[in-house]
């Protein structure tokens, strides 16, 4: 490995990284994040538990991908390295992979690879959610290929975990800090995610382009978002302002959720549609203003859960007769 491939991707001796690679420690404490519950589905058939998990080591997969796209693109030999295979573990790559990708000159690859890997090494539940989420776009994005293929490349995926860290510097009152990351990730991502919003595990943003999540927004567990989705306020309104998104849910490119609002568990919101008053959960919501399929009264409940599904196109043919 020639020395200059290892000091641009951050792996020579003297970088932070190899005075934490083995040093792995998990606290008792905020070992799970609290997620509001709403509109909670009775339904026998339905289940809004995490998709089913992996037996195989995450990691050890990974590390395998890695060689043999390195077999298949020799040109990427350097790269993988760097990225993946010189690495002991899942945390330690992403944290390097966030500073490279984060870094300014106010924000120095060293300085974020000692605040990333720390933060990571010693937050059990945002390294499971880490897993969770790379697991949920292997299998529910038909475009991820692997993955490798995920953690390199899908910004959606980089962007949530740059937010978890945020969110944990929030957490521990660092305000003016994870604003800063924030603020690079927009730049970085065009994600825009506030440090302060709460989001579960199990999370697909797909393409994420133009994702806007507000301060007191919460997302539940296993939620599929697509691009140009705004979970934003009504006005200059302060306060607990932003919507609540429940388990399991379906968010469309395009959507504007709007106000201190609550999407119930299995819900699906059409794509371009606003939605400005609850939804309940298993329905389907359209339109702008957003309507529930079947109607207010007695809406059309789903049987399946879209968040896992990403079925964007069933309620068109019972929406109305006229389909081009």
């Amino acid at each position: 490995m020639a020395a200059c491939d290892c000091s641009r991707m951050g792996i020579c001796e003297s970088d932070p990284l190899f005075r934490i690679q083995n040093k792995r420690h998990t606290t008792t404490a905020d070992q799970s994040f609290h997620h509001a519950k709403f509109y909670r589905a009775t339904f026998s058939d339905c289940s809004f538990a995490d998709e089913e998990e992996e037996e195989e080591d995450l990691w050890v997969k990974m590390q395998e991908e890695a060689k043999l796209d390195v077999e298949r693109e020799p040109i990427l030999s350097s790269y993988y390295h760097a990225s993946i295979l010189s690495h002991q573990s899942l945390e330690i790559a992403l944290a390097n992979l966030l500073s490279h990708k984060l870094s300014s000159s106010n924000l120095p690859i060293g300085t974020l690879i000692d605040l990333f890997a720390s933060i990571l090494n010693e937050n059990e539940e945002i390294a499971e959610s880490v897993k969770y989420d790379l697991r949920a776009a292997k299998k529910r994005d038909p475009a991820c290929i692997s993955y490798v293929h995920c953690f390199l490349n899908f910004k959606g995926f980089q962007a949530i975990q740059a937010h978890r860290i945020a969110q944990k510097l929030w957490s521990q009152g660092r305000n003016v800090l994870a604003l800063l990351i924030n603020n690079r990730v927009s730049e970085v991502f065009a994600v825009d995610i506030h440090p302060g919003a709460k989001i579960g595990r199990g999370i697909l943003l797909d393409h994420a382009t133009g994702v806007v999540v507000g301060e007191t927004a919460v997302i539940g567990n296993n939620v599929s978002i697509l691009h140009n989705v705004t979970l934003g306020g009504t006005g200059k309104v302060s306060g607990d302002r932003h919507p609540k998104i429940g388990d399991g849910v379906l968010i469309g490119a395009g959507t504007c959720i709007l106000g201190n609002i609550k999407i119930g568990d299995g819900a699906k919101i059409g794509a371009g549609s606003v939605v400005l008053k609850d939804v309940p959960s298993m329905s389907t919501a359209v339109g702008n203003p957003a309507r529930l399929i079947g109607g207010n009264v007695n809406p059309k409940r789903l049987d399946k859960i879209p968040g896992f599904t990403m079925d964007h196109t069933s309620h068109i043919y019972e929406w109305s007769d006229y389909v081009i």
